[in-house]
């Protein structure tokens, strides 16, 4: 449900979390490491986030990172190991 205050679009915090695929405790999660948008509160209570904030939370929630010289060790030695 599209939230209209003083003419601006929100979106709750439950309807980003389903548009970008993840539990809200991992919105939270990344909220409080501030890797993405902390958004507004309104009415001291609820956590609203712009169209602007859920694109950038989108663009967080499906970036694709290549792996670390570590990690990529790590996966030839357990795929060796099979």
């Amino acid at each position: 449900m599209l939230l209209a205050v003083s003419g601006q679009e929100f979106f709750t915090a439950t309807e980003v979390a389903q548009d970008v695929g993840v539990v809200r405790q991992t919105l939270w999660r990344w909220r409080q490491e501030g890797t993405i948008p902390a958004g507004s509160r309104y009415r001291d209570r609820q956590v609203l986030f712009t169209r602007a904030e859920l694109d950038r939370i989108r663009e967080f929630a499906h970036r694709v990172e290549p792996l670390a010289a570590e990690g990529a060790d790590r996966q030839r030695t357990l795929v060796d190991v099979k």
